[in-house]
């Protein structure tokens, strides 16, 4: 990849996707975007791949794994100190030349898989919408689902901005996010029922796997502690609820999947800041092949990051076609609107 079309993505993650959330990674991020050096070095990651995101999951792992280095004064995940992070690029860089030989080996195998389980709190009301729409228990199929975290989303309890929770009072895992604008979704009433729970990834991860759970660790940015409390305690229901986790391309084995589920149950295909690493052939196949299914049977598809940033719901009931935008969501499920 060229250097000023890596440059342009490290300017985009800093101002998209950091400002206001890690000023850490966005300082880092505009000042690897003005070094060549760096920028040859983040060239390794593969094709698709967010690059940005990689080579701080993969600076971010080795120091996880104990590399030393003052580097990890900047890291409140590693160290409670607490530094300037107008200081941090210097010490960034020597990190990074000094283990290049391990930084490079992780940008070319490993994949940015992250499980954003805050991103359950816009997904809960929406498979709330869908039920409300057939009444029939939900087959979840989750493509990218790297560990399965968000296929578990009925577990999990939920709060926005008031006392209240929503979802299983009772969950360890308790998801607080912002609703923005005036229409709020309607969260009252019982959990939708779930009768199976599919997740397919070219990559499965295993949390029962030590250097599998590093890495999902890794991914999640030093400062975030609330995303970080929220990862480790649904990795324990990931450990007690069972899940079928398929490892293979989710576009096609969709059709397949499809046909071994009853007409019991609505079929929900869902991901979230996944299409965002499918070339544009493969993101029109995916909505090819739900259109295809939908020809024969109810199916609902939840999703961004194919025409736009914003979620989205398609649905087909008796060969019809139903679009939708649910709203707009903050990467790591802080915040989302709601326009259903």
């Amino acid at each position: 990849m060229e250097q000023n079309i890596l440059s342009e993505k490290f300017i985009n993650f800093a101002i998209k996707e950091c400002k206001g959330s890690s000023q850490l990674y966005e300082y880092l991020s505009l000042k690897v975007a003005e070094d060549k050096e760096i920028l040859k070095l983040a060239s390794h990651a593969r094709e698709g791949q967010p690059v940005p995101n990689l080579l701080f999951g993969a600076v971010h792992y080795l120091l996880l794994k104990g590399k030393t280095h003052n580097l990890k004064e900047f890291y409140p995940s590693i160290t409670k100190k607490s530094r300037s992070v107008e200081e941090s690029y210097a010490y960034f860089k020597d990190f990074c030349e000094l283990y290049t030989d391990e930084v490079i080996p992780i940008l070319k195998n490993k994949l940015v898989q992250t499980n954003e389980v805050r991103r359950c709190s816009y997904l809960f009301p929406t498979f709330k919408y869908i039920y409300d729409i057939v009444k029939k228990p939900l087959a979840l199929i989750e493509i990218g689902t790297s560990a399965g975290l968000q296929l578990l989303w009925d577990k999990y309890g939920y709060s926005y901005e008031t006392n209240e929770i929503y979802g299983d009072k009772n969950s360890e895992v308790h998801i607080s996010s912002q609703i923005i604008g005036e229409n709020p979704p309607f969260l009252h009433g019982g959990i939708p029922p779930v009768t199976s729970r599919i997740g397919i990834d070219l990559n499965i991860i295993d949390l029962t796997n030590n250097e599998d759970y590093l890495w999902l660790n890794a991914l999640i940015w030093p400062n975030h502690n609330e995303r970080r409390d929220l990862f480790k305690k649904a990795a324990r229901y990931i450990r007690a609820n069972p899940l079928t986790l398929i490892e293979g391309d989710g576009v096609k084995l969709l059709p397949e999947l499809s046909k071994d589920i009853s007409r019991e149950y609505s079929i929900c295909i869902f991901h979230t800041h996944v299409a965002n690493q499918m070339p544009l052939d493969m993101k029109k196949r995916l909505l090819e092949q739900v259109k295809m299914i939908g020809a024969d049977r109810e199916i609902f598809h939840v999703y961004n990051n194919i025409q736009d940033r914003d979620l989205h719901l398609d649905y087909y009931i008796d060969g019809k076609e139903y679009a939708n935008k649910v709203g707009k969501t903050d990467g790591h499920g802080r915040w989302f609107s709601w326009e259903l």
